[in-house]
């Protein structure tokens, strides 16, 4: 048997009414996260914590207490901040430079314990009871990754992730779905991979660089954001002294960032192309994105500038 994850990017249709409910639950569960960091990273002076459990036991009373979400959403909250915590001890076990996590990009983690998933609709725990949110289908999901998977009763639901988009003032759904194969699909799936030839790919999803339609979350969003307030940071520590030393030291931090940030890139790019080849893929799609540029200007600065060198490293490695 094998599993096959499909990620889905479906807009929810949310009531006015409800949409200050889904902030504060934001809100709520980022706290969680950030809460845990703090806890959690303990260098120079101590050993970080990197266990779930232990995390669990020592904070879950108390942000249950100082949150109105539900039990699920609190763990979810914090075992995110572990997972971000694991990842910097292991930028410091290769001697990088880094520091506590921070989070602050929008996004909620569900699963079947604080959502119940429909084929239509989808029913989300908030900080105040549910919210029923139904879909924003296609008039013909006929082959779109909607029809598919979303709408194909073979897929079951499995972990989500909820995401705003501040510049269209909409919710999205990434629903990933999971479908178990038998031994006679897979080696049908051996000799005919159609439905693998395009790995789809989308950016800035639930903290990460981008998500793939086979369900790998490529890259880290948030450790990028936290990098770059630490070398912010440290420039204006550096401007204030005004000395032509701190002058030169600003140009070769400026350097370093850069460089990091390409590096990270490359990276990504790296995993969106051993994700293509492990599943077989001849293309690579990048969704949401027919006109590059327009989508980019609607961002941040610095998101457009990493977003779009994703992209074009990804299509200068798939033409080489």
């Amino acid at each position: 048997m094998e599993d096959v994850i499909r990620t889905v990017k479906v807009k929810l249709d949310v009531p006015d009414e409800r949409c200050d409910d889904l902030h504060q639950t934001k809100e709520q569960f980022l706290h969680c996260a950030n809460t845990t960091a703090a806890w959690a990273w303990r260098y120079p002076d101590e050993h970080c914590i990197t266990s779930k459990q232990q995390a669990e036991n020592a904070l879950y009373e108390r942000l249950r207490n100082e949150t109105d979400l539900t039990a699920n959403l609190v763990q979810k909250g914090i075992r995110r901040a572990i997972e971000a915590t694991k990842s910097g001890i292991a930028r410091l076990k290769k001697g990088e430079t880094t520091s506590q996590p921070h989070f602050d990009a929008w996004s909620v983690v569900y699963d079947k314990r604080s959502a119940t998933f429909h084929r239509d609709h989808v029913s989300l725990s908030t900080v105040n009871g549910r919210v029923e949110c139904e879909y924003v289908l296609p008039d013909d999901p006929t082959g779109t990754p909607i029809g598919e998977y979303l709408l194909n009763e073979d897929y079951e639901f499995r972990m989500s992730t909820l995401q705003y988009d501040r510049s269209t003032e909409s919710f999205y759904l990434h629903a990933r779905m999971r479908r178990t194969t038998t031994e006679h699909e897979q080696s049908m799936t051996a000799s005919n991979a159609k439905h693998r030839t395009v790995l789809g790919v989308d950016l800035n999803v639930g903290g990460s660089l981008a998500v793939t339609s086979t369900g790998a979350f490529i890259g880290n969003a948030d450790e990028m954001n936290h990098r770059r307030r630490e070398f912010k940071k440290t420039r204006g520590s550096m401007r204030q002294t005004g000395t032509r030393s701190a002058h030169l030291s600003i140009q070769s931090m400026d350097d370093r960032e850069h460089r990091w940030m390409k590096d990270e890139l490359h990276r990504a790019s790296n995993q969106i192309l051993d994700e293509a080849h492990d599943h077989e893929c001849t293309h690579i799609a990048f969704e949401n994105l027919t006109d590059i540029r327009d989508r980019m200007a609607r961002a941040k600065r610095f998101h457009a500038w990493a977003f779009r060198r994703l992209y074009e490293y990804v299509e200068y490695k798939t033409e080489t």
